[in-house]
């Protein structure tokens, strides 16, 4: 019973996959939010808790053991996952910023390296007989694996990084479009989300590493210490499994999605401006100030006023040459300047004057206020009332 079982690079590996695994199952339990993301990150927690599976199969003494008497079968084909856990968080990342997301054609493009190396792996490993694996294994050291796989490696990995360059840059495009949509973007912080999204990218971009590290020392002769990169991705897929865990949790049920409908892609065809519904949409603004309410959004103001949003979204862009988000906190610095200017909010403190003209966050008012009157709030009470 003193004999040591595994080692600490094992027990990471196993807590890893022991996380993913457990979080998965929650998910999929999970009724409450939004159904196809939880699938979506539980479906990319299975692919990562695959991967270290695949690691101890093949590289755990204990494990490689207790897998050979079962099946040959059982090594290399958890390492399908890493085809499709990169796909996987681009997907989950789409849903939750896409309140419409739906899969197209085109997705399925992500996929199909993943069935061309399933289609590849089953005619060089799985439908090979027994004894030719078992053989196989017995011999089976890095030094041996013959170039093709090294390429192909190589291939995977910088595959995964281009679809985490991918990631990077559907959040770039949700902080460009979310303020053509809401007026508030406080409540949404997408530094969590950036941070696991750029720590995977790094992860991956390790793995290109060490691939080029593999090729370089049994092709090249120059050896480069890749099993230090391996260990190290380990540790670090551990630490960001741990973080998406956590936030995805605390964040992604009030992460506020945006509609690709009304995104500049989707439309394409530019409606011509009725100047009929410019008079109504100011007159509507004037009258019964919708930008008061906190959570006033494109969608909401659209409803009320009976245009379709993408219509009005057009309006206030080519019209008005605002972004939604500039356009209703402008009418929010106008009506903070009035109550400012009221005999009975002189002694008003600056949060009830935010409030009470529709802002949701001091900083987003103390900008906006600054940018259109080139005075601060107090500032501009102070000269008026002297």
């Amino acid at each position: 019973m003193k004999a040591v079982l595994f080692n600490i690079h094992d027990l990471v590996l196993l807590f890893t996959v022991f996380q993913c695994l457990l979080f998965a199952l929650f998910l999929v339990t999970l009724k409450r939010g939004k159904r196809k993301t939880h699938l979506l990150l539980a479906a990319f927690l299975l692919s990562q808790a695959a991967i270290p599976l695949d690691n101890l199969i093949n590289f755990g003494e204990m494990f490689r053991s207790t897998a050979l008497s079962f099946s040959p079968n059982l090594f290399y084909s958890f390492g399908l996952a890493y085809w499709v856990e990169a796909p996987l968080l681009l997907f989950y990342i789409r849903s939750l910023i896409y309140k419409d997301y739906q899969f197209r054609r085109y997705d399925l493009l992500f996929l199909l390296p993943f069935v061309a190396y399933s289609i590849y792996f089953a005619n060089t490993w799985w439908l090979e007989e027994e004894l030719v694996k078992i053989a196989a294994l017995q011999g089976d050291t890095i030094a041996n694996t013959p170039f093709e796989e090294r390429a192909i490696h190589f291939f995977r990995e910088a595959f995964r990084v281009a679809c985490g360059v991918l990631c990077l840059i559907e959040l770039n495009n949700y902080q460009k479009q979310l303020k053509q949509q809401v007026a508030e973007t406080e409540s949404v912080d997408l530094t969590w989300l950036k941070a696991l999204v750029v720590g995977f990218l790094i992860v991956r971009v390790v793995a290109v590493l060490t691939a080029l590290a593999i090729i370089s020392a049994y092709e090249l002769g120059v050896y480069i210490d890749h099993e230090f990169l391996g260990l190290s991705s380990n540790y670090a897929v551990l630490l960001m499994i741990s973080g998406l865990i956590f936030f995805s949790a605390g964040y992604s049920t009030i992460f506020r999605g945006i509609d690709s409908k009304l995104t500049p892609a989707a439309t394409k065809e530019k409606p011509k401006i009725d100047l009929r519904q410019v008079d109504k949409i100011t007159r509507y603004m004037r009258l019964n100030k919708p930008y008061l309410n906190h959570l006033l959004t494109l969608e909401n103001l659209a409803n009320q006023l009976d245009i379709p949003p993408r219509v009005l979204s057009h309006i206030i862009n080519h019209h008005f040459n605002k972004n939604f988000f500039e356009f209703i906190n402008h009418y929010r610095i106008e009506e903070s300047k009035l109550l400012l200017e009221s005999e009975s909010n002189r002694r008003a403190t600056m949060l009830d004057i935010m409030d009470s003209a529709g802002f949701n966050s001091k900083a987003t008012f103390n900008t906006f206020f600054k940018k259109l009157t080139e005075k601060t709030p107090t500032q501009y009470r102070k000269d008026y009332w002297e």
